[in-house]
This record gives structure tokens, sequence and C-alpha cells, in this order.
């Protein structure tokens, strides 16, 4: 049975799971939908067509499926969804998609998105992603998995951050950042790999030393992007995680960090 308290306020086109705690004042709005186990502790914010995935938990302050900031938008139905065992911490902000864009706005599972971080419309997240304090992301931003964006770190429109990168705290990316890679700065550029969120993953040490050669031949080689993509397609094409890292450059339309 759901414990919900006296004075949250409910609408009542909202469907509330098994076990589900609504905390003092806390507000969920129309056409929303929240999953078995999932908390929203007092104060926090659930507007209207947004769903909640399964044993969440909603810090005071946090507000979800706000409509997007964009001057386009006109109130048109579309979504926020936020995946099982997500953790969205106080002040936080996820806006809703846009009709413009893909309609949603999509967080993965086991996310943690901590205080005063900000997810604008159309943004997708996959699992595992965490974005520190006060980090923003822009509209149509897609994050991959394992993804760790420092404190104030901000990403612009249309930026892709490849799974495992690491970006550093108060970096500003207006560039695609590649996978594996950590980058910091202002505009971001490429530090390297994020070894130690590889060797905390359990990535195997011949992929590791794998991956540092194929960052070598394209980020420090001087050659031609081209060049060190053939170059290493042809000698590292064995390695799952290489190919990955090769596809995403050729796949970049706004360049990546180097």
């Amino acid at each position: 049975m759901s414990a919900i308290h006296p004075t949250a306020v409910i609408d009542g086109r909202a469907e509330i799971g098994r076990d589900v705690e609504i905390g003092p004042y806390a507000i969920v709005g129309p056409d929303v939908i929240i999953g078995d186990g999932t908390v929203l502790m007092p104060h926090a914010v659930v507007e209207r067509w947004t769903r909640i995935g399964r044993r969440c938990r909603i810090h005071p302050f946090a507000v979800l499926g706000g409509a997007p900031q964009d001057l386009k938008y006109r109130g048109e139905e579309t979504w926020l969804e936020v995946g099982d065992e997500t953790v969205v911490r106080e002040a936080a902000t996820l806006n809703r998609g846009t009709a413009g864009g893909i309609g949603k706005t999509v967080v993965g599972r086991r996310c943690l998105l901590m205080a005063y971080s900000h997810v604008a419309h159309d943004c997708v997240l996959g699992d595992n992603v965490i974005l520190a304090n006060a980090a923003t992301l822009a509209g149509h931003v897609t994050v991959e998995d394992y993804v760790i964006l420092g404190g104030l770190a901000a990403v612009q429109q249309f930026a892709r951050l490849g799974a495992h990168s690491f970006i550093g705290g108060t970096s500003g990316v207006n560039q695609d950042v590649a996978p594996y890679m950590l980058v910091s700065g202002v505009p971001a550029s490429n530090r390297g790999l994020n070894l130690v969120g590889l060797k905390r993953r359990g990535f195997s040490e011949e992929t590791i030393r794998a991956l540092k050669r194929a960052y070598q031949t394209i980020f420090r080689s001087g050659t031609t992007l081209a060049k060190a993509l053939e170059q290493v397609r042809a000698e590292l094409g064995d390695v799952p995680e290489v190919v990955r890292l090769v596809e995403f450059i050729e796949g970049s339309k706004i360049g990546v960090c180097r």
C-alpha cells in the first residue's frame, strides 16, 4: 500500500504504483505515472506527462516534467521518462521534450542527478549516468551509458557524450566527446583515456592497451582524422571497443573534442 502524506497534492488523473511514498507538500500533476516503490520526498514536484520508473528517489524541491524552456513550445503533449532506480537530488530540473525534437526527454536506469543539475528538452541519457552538482545539459544532448559530468559542467545543444567518458568539473563542452575519453576545460579538450573509469568497470588490460593505441593514433599522431581512423580500423578492428570509438567519431556531425 502506498503512503501518501495528507498535505501532498495528487491530481486525480495520476497513476500511483504500489508501495509509493509521497511526502509532505509534494505535488503530482495530471497524466503522471509513478512506478512501484518510488519515493517522492517533501516538496518534490512532478508535472504532467511524466513517467517515473520503479524504486526511484526524488528529493525535495526537484521539478520533473516541467515545460521545455523553448520559445517554440506551445503546450503540445510531450513527455519525460525516468528509468528504474534513478535518484534525482535537491532542486534538480528535468524538462519534457518538444514536438520539434523527439517528443520526449529520457533518463535511463540507475542514474544519479545531483543537486541543481539540469536536463533540458529532448535529451536522452543512458543507464548509470552521473551528473554532479549544477551540471547542465542543453536541449537535444545524447549521453551514453556510464558517462560522468563533473560539477558545473555545461554541454551545448545536440552534442553527444560517448559511453564511459568523463567530463571534468566547470568544463564547457561544445563538441562531441568520444567514448572512453576524459575531457576538461573551456572549451573542453581531450586529456586522454578515462583510465580510472575503465579499470573500475572491469575493462581488460588488453582492451585498455588497444584503446591507448587508438587514442595515440587518432588524437596525437598529427595525421588527418580520416587517415587515423582508417589506420586504427585496419590495425585494431578486431577489438569491439575500438570499433565503437571509430564509428562514434565517424558519425559526429559537430566534430569531437580534440
